[in-house]
C-alpha cells in the first residue's frame, strides 16, 4: 500500500525567488490527482514559506474539495513561542490561514533538546494535549531532530503522544548526527506511530551524482532515483505516513506509483549508491530554508548550498554554476555577505555549521 503524503513545503512557483508566487494553476492539478490517486493525507506548518503554504492548503484543497475528504497536520512552533499565551495564537493563526475548522493532526514543531526545554517551560506538550481533549485536534505527537537518547527521555516525559515525525531515507539511516535507524527504533518501543519527513532529503535523493544512478538504473532501470528513495522508507512497518514535497504534477505522478518492497538484491544496490553520495556530498542540506527567513542579510543559503554541491562533484563545471549563483544573488545578500549572526545555525534541523559554509561557497562562487 502506498503511504505517501502530500508536504507543503516546496510549492510550485510563478517567481522561482519568491515562496509568495504560488502557481496555482499547477498547484490544483497536483492536489486534485494526489487525492484521485486514494491518498488523502496533506502536512503544513505555520513557518512554512512564511505562512504561503497554509494559505495553499486553503485555497487548494480546503475551499475546492470537502473536509471529510482529506486529512491535514498542522504544527506548534513552538521554537519561536515567547510566553505561553503563543501557543493559543499560532493555533488560531493556522486555523484561520487554512481555513480547515480542526486538525487531523497537530505536532509541536521541530523539537530538539533545546527547543525542547523551552516547550517544558511553555508547557507546549500539555497545550496539545488539552486540544485533543477538547476535540478541536484528533492526534497530536510532535516532529522530531536529534538523537535517539533524546528521543526516548522526550516519550519518557510526555505520555499521550500519537505520532513522531522522523528524518528518515536511506542515507541518513546510519548517520551519527541524524540517526533515523536508532530513532526509528526507539519511537517503534514506544508503540508511536512515525510520519517520515525528507525521504528524499530536500531533493538530494531525486537527483543523486553519475555514478550512484547508473547503480541504481543496472540494479532497476524501471525506478527512479526519487522513488527508490520513497520504497526504502515505505516497505518500514512502522511507517504510518511518508511525506513527499512535491513540486510538479510530474513529482506527483511518479511518487504514488506502485510500490513494491526493495528486493536483497536491490537493497545491496541502494547502500552501494548510499556510499556514493556520500562522498560526493559537500554540504547535506534538505533545503528545508527554516534558516532563510531570519536571516538578516536575506542570504539563499539553501540555494546557494545546492549550486555548491554541483560545483565540489564537479569543480571544472565551474564556469556553469557560476554564473547562476550570480543570477541568484541579485536582489538578495551574497554567501559573502553573511554577518556570523547565527540566526540560521539556531534553527537548523540538521545542525548544520552553516556560517563556515557559507565561507566555502563564498570564497569558491563570490
Amino acid at each position: 500500500m502506498n503511504k505517501i503524503g502530500f508536504g507543503f513545503l516546496r510549492l510550485p512557483l510563478l517567481d522561482p525567488k519568491n515562496d509568495q508566487t504560488t502557481d496555482y494553476e499547477e498547484l490544483n492539478k497536483m492536489v486534485d490527482a494526489f487525492l484521485a490517486s486514494g491518498q488523502n493525507y496533506f502536512d503544513t506548518a505555520w513557518t512554512y514559506m512564511d505562512g504561503e503554504s497554509e494559505n495553499a492548503i486553503r485555497k487548494a484543497l480546503v475551499e475546492r474539495h470537502p473536509r471529510e475528504s482529506f486529512r491535514l497536520a498542522d504544527k506548534l512552533p513552538g521554537y519561536m513561542a515567547k510566553s505561553e499565551a503563543d501557543s493559543e495564537r499560532f493555533f488560531r493563526e493556522s486555523l484561520e490561514r487554512t481555513g480547515a475548522g480542526y486538525f487531523d493532526v497537530y505536532l509541536v514543531h521541530g523539537v530538539d533538546s533545546e527547543s525542547y526545554e523551552r516547550s517544558k517551560r511553555m508547557h507546549h506538550f500539555d497545550f496539545v494535549r488539552q486540544l485533543k481533549a477538547e476535540g478541536r485536534v484528533k492526534e497530536i505527537g510532535f516532529s522530531f531532530h536529534d538523537n535517539a537518547n533524546v528521543l526516548r527521555q522526550i516519550l519518557e516525559e510526555q505520555p499521550g503522544m500519537d505520532y513522531v515525525q522522523l528524518q528518515i531515507n536511506y542515507l541518513d539511516w546510519e548517520s551519527d548526527s541524524v540517526q533515523s535507524r536508532k530513532c526509528l527504533e526507539v519511537a517503534e518501543e514506544f508503540g508511536k506511530k512515525v510520519i517520515v519527513m525528507e525521504p528524499v532529503k530536500g531533493g538530494m535523493l531525486a537527483n543523486v551524482p553519475e555514478e550512484a544512478a547508473e547503480i541504481l538504473a543496472k540494479a532497476n532501470p524501471d525506478c527512479s532515483p526519487a522513488h527508490w528513495a520513497l520504497r526504502f522508507v515505505q516497505q518500514i512497518p512502522s511507517v504510518d505516513v511518508c511525506l513527499s514535497g512535491m513540486s510538479t504534477l510530474a513529482q506527483v505522478e511518479d511518487n504514488l506509483g506502485d510500490f513494491v518492497p526493495l528486493s536483497k538484491a536491490e537493497d545491496l544496490a541502494l547502500k552501494k549508491a548510499a556510499r556514493v553520495i556520500l562522498d560526493k556530498t559537500a554540504i547535506p542540506c534538505t533545503g528545508c530554508s527554516y534558516c532563510v527567513s531570519g536571516c538578516p542579510q536575506r542570504v539563499w543559503i539553501p540555494k546557494y548550498f545546492k549550486l555548491y554541491n554541483e560545483y565540489a562533484a564537479k569543480p571544472d563545471d565551474k564556469w556553469k554554476v557560476a554564473p547562476e549563483y550570480k543570477k541568484m544573488t541579485e536582489g538578495r545578500g551574497a554567501a559573502k555577505d553573511c554577518i556570523g549572526c547565527g540566526a540560521c545555525e539556531s534553527v537548523c534541523p540538521q545542525h548544520l555549521p552553516i556560517i563556515e559554509n557559507l565561507k566555502n561557497v563564498s570564497e569558491a562562487l563570490d
